[in-house]
């Protein structure tokens, strides 16, 4: 490129350097200020809610200063956050403002647009950095030279592409810049890929290429199904495209209507740094496990990992076959029929506690759910009984009034708690003309509040036993013959089920049938706010796992996201059998489905390797970026641990961060004691663990998904550990973690299944 080029650059990014630098000081200033306001009108709201409400002349115009006050303090409140969110949106684009550059002839009319995290406008108004997000910016990422289109709100806008100009802006200088006819040329990828690796994942707004930017900016599918290889950044796509969601629909969709199904909590740490970067506030993250729990709450809910860890414990004929037909979308239909024949003797009911004691018994709630005809639904009958028991309930806060408990309870209270029950809704005190009526209703008030825990039994249908009940449909699907399974099977699983569940314990493949149970017999469990779901590794998930997700957010548009590569806990399917099985699931909803089979975590090396393991692995396109082959030691039981000490201390060298990643979790164990007698610091991670702490992580494989490190070291790679093609899914997820190094380690002799693979490898 020309010197004049650079010169005229370089002479804009000193302009918009400046701009940036003023509006930070202005906005800096204007922060302070409107932080100062807001402390001062908190200060005065306290000072007010202070005055006396004690004295009835004093209420209304008490309660009229209090509301103004809170209107105050809810606008300054307001401002300050804007002006935080500017200052912080100036703050990101200090140092490196933009990233692109698109020339493009408009109905005759040339203009120069610069793409960046974020928008910045000079004093005249005039865009100096269009964010990434802006319909417009779309032909930086999707265009190739000549016609293109963008969308606008009157339709597509035809333009011609002139140029597109790619920068790398650090510390406010130009460190490389070229032109493109291609969406994001190699030489941005090679120089942003050859960096190493930190503890989070960040933005990758600057390179996002063509068929990412396809995942992005989708906004009109129901169900969005993204198979992406190893490294292929579909993760870092759909983080993306959560951002761009929040741009496009501001007025409609905040982040708190988005969930993302993590695969795990450090997952969900490394990750929880790229919203914040562009400018938006994180949404909802949680792991299925977590999900579960929440909605089993007082059950400890068996995690995929545990079933996994302990899969070699148990006789697995029987259990096996069992835990699959349990898993399988079939036992959706089962537990619809089951309900349609159950008789009203056979519903099971709790009782409802007070203080101890027996308020409504379950005898109670079978009586009055029988007495309804066998007309109305299940569900109906069900909120009919529930309806029944809240009616004698506020009558119960009449006619306890007077009981000697509740007269006790008034005395105690102290004059603030005695006024907190006479305001009514809008926080004003109760007309005080009639002092009887006045304290009726207080006790009442008091009988409420007292009482609320049975309220909330009523009202959250505590009073339906669906454990017994789920217990009682295991034994019912040996007589439906379900998955040609024994019978004498069936009865010994809800032996083992019940068993588990006096210790307060619920196996993984049982949380989910017994939340649609509930849901089924009592027609709740949906959440109508979420307007967007993300799963991440949906291989992972059991087709009636999902199924219940589609259920339990019925409103939501879906994002499911994986590598059917990588299935560590079940057989490894087609992304066409995926998709054709979340079809089924979802139905006649809009489906998109994008494939991303280019690689570009990985070394070209350590790529070819990690594809040559797989039957189809020719599908997968690595990014041209050479390093070292892959390294394979096979050694005694003797001298691993020295080993495998020997070899992180000679990464650590090289590299930022070294993962050694095992099978299992005791193996991670046996390694961190092996590296703490070689004095080597390093962390070994849990299921429960947040954070990396250490540049040196042990880990299984599992706990290893969607994260990448500089150097990868594969524990005992042996033919004990891998042995057969069922654990090729392992052995791929393993390597394909590695960005520039792979090292494996083999306790005696190698995996069969790298017999195949032997000229990708040196072997030490």
């Amino acid at each position: 490129m020309e010197e004049q080029e650079w010169q005229l650059e370089r002479q804009r990014l000193v302009v918009v350097n400046e701009e940036l630098a003023t509006q930070l000081v202005d906005s800096e200033l204007e922060y302070e200020k409107a932080h100062a306001e807001t402390s001062a009108v908190e200060r005065n709201y306290g000072a007010n809610t202070s005055i006396n409400t004690l004295e009835e002349d004093d209420s209304m115009e008490t309660n009229a200063e209090i509301q103004q006050q809170r209107n105050i303090v809810a606008r300054v409140t307001e401002t300050e956050n804007i002006m935080q969110k500017k200052l912080q949106t100036l703050k990101t684009l200090t140092g490196s403002p933009y990233f692109g550059r698109v020339n493009l002839v408009e109905d005759g009319y040339k203009e120069k647009l610069y793409i960046g995290l974020a928008s910045l406008q000079g004093e005249d108004g005039d865009f100096l950095i269009n964010d990434w997000r802006a319909p417009i910016s779309g032909v930086y990422y999707n265009g190739v030279l000549g016609k293109v289109t963008y969308p606008t709100p009157v339709g597509e806008q035809e333009a011609f592409l002139e140029k597109k100009r790619q920068f790398t802006i650090e510390d406010g200088e130009i460190v490389n810049m070229f032109d493109t006819d291609v969406t994001i040329g190699d030489e941005m990828l090679q120089y942003t890929l050859g960096q190493q690796n930190d503890d989070t994942m960040h933005n990758i707004v600057a390179t996002i290429q063509q068929e990412q930017n396809r995942i992005i900016r989708d906004t009109e599918s129901d169900l969005l199904v993204v198979q992406g290889v190893a490294g292929s950044g579909k993760t870092s796509a759909i983080l993306q495209r959560i951002a761009f969601l929040l741009f496009h629909a501001r007025e409609e969709l905040n982040s708190d209507q988005i969930v993302l199904f993590s695969p795990n909590r450090l997952f969900s740490s490394y990750i929880a740094d790229v919203l914040p970067s562009l400018g938006e506030r994180n949404m909802r993250q949680v792991t299925l496990h977590e999900f579960l729990s929440a909605r089993l709450q007082g059950l400890q809910v068996q995690t995929l990992f545990e079933r996994y860890e302990h899969a070699d414990e148990v006789v697995q004929t029987a259990r096996q076959a069992m835990t699959t037909a349990i898993e399988a979308p079939e036992l959706y239909d089962c537990l619809v029929n089951y309900l349609s024949q159950v008789r009203p003797q056979e519903v099971r009911f709790a009782d409802v506690y007070f203080d101890d004691e027996i308020w409504f018994s379950a005898d109670e709630f079978k009586e009055v759910f029988a007495s309804f005809p066998a007309a109305y639904s299940f569900v109906e009958r069900m909120k009919m009984t529930q309806e029944v028991f809240l009616e004698r309930l506020t009558e119960q806060y009449t006619e306890l009034i007077h009981d000697e408990w509740v007269e006790l309870g008034l005395d105690a209270l102290s004059n603030q708690e005695y006024q907190a029950l006479r305001l009514n809704q809008d926080g004003d005190l109760m007309d005080d003309e009639d002092t009887h009526a006045i304290h009726e209703e207080v006790a009442q008030r008091y009988v409420a509040e007292r009482l609320r825990s049975v309220d909330d039994a009523v009202y959250n249908f505590a009073f339906v036993d669906v454990y017994a009940q789920y217990a009682d449909f295991l034994v019912a699907l040996g007589d439906m013959q379900y998955a040609t399974l024994n019978a004498d099977w069936w009865a010994l699983k809800a032996e083992r089920y019940s068993q588990q569940l006096e210790l307060h314990k619920i196996d993984y493949e049982d949380a989910i049938p017994v939340l649609y149970l509930r849901d089924l017999m009592t027609g709740a469990g949906t959440n109508q706010y979420m307007q967007y779901i993300f799963v991440d590794e949906m291989q992972d998930y059991t087709q009636l796992q999902m199924l219940y997700l589609k259920h339990a957010f019925p409103r939501a548009k879906f994002t499911l996201l994986g590598d059917a590569e990588q299935a560590l806990f079940r057989a490894v399917e087609t992304p066409s059998e995926l998709l054709g099985k979340y079809k089924t699931i979802f139905g006649d909803q809009r489906v998109s489905f994008v494939q991303l089979n280019k690689s570009y975590r990985s070394t070209t090396e350590i790529m070819d390797f990690a594809k040559a393991l797989l039957p189809d692995g020719d599908e997968i396109v690595s990014f041209e970026r050479h390093g070292a082959k892959p390294e394979l030691s096979v050694l005694s039981m003797d001298d691993i641990s020295e080993e495998l000490a020997t070899l992180i201390g000679d990464i650590q060298t090289r590299q930022q961060t070294v993962a050694v990643v095992t099978k299992t979790q005791q193996d991670a164990h046996i390694v961190g004691e092996a590296l703490r007698r070689f004095e080597i610091q390093h962390q070994v991670i849990e299921n429960e663990d947040r954070t990396r702490d250490e540049h040196v992580l042990v880990l299984p494989i599992y706990l290893a998904k969607g994260l990448e490190f500089d150097a990868v070291v594969g524990y005992d790679v042996s033919a004990e550990n891998y042995p057969d093609d069922e654990s090729v899914g392992l052995l791929y997820t393993l390597a394909s973690r590695a960005m520039h190094e792979l090292h494996l380690i083999s306790k005696g002799p190698a995996t069969p299944l790298l017999e195949t693979v032997m000229s990708y490898i040196t072997l030490k």
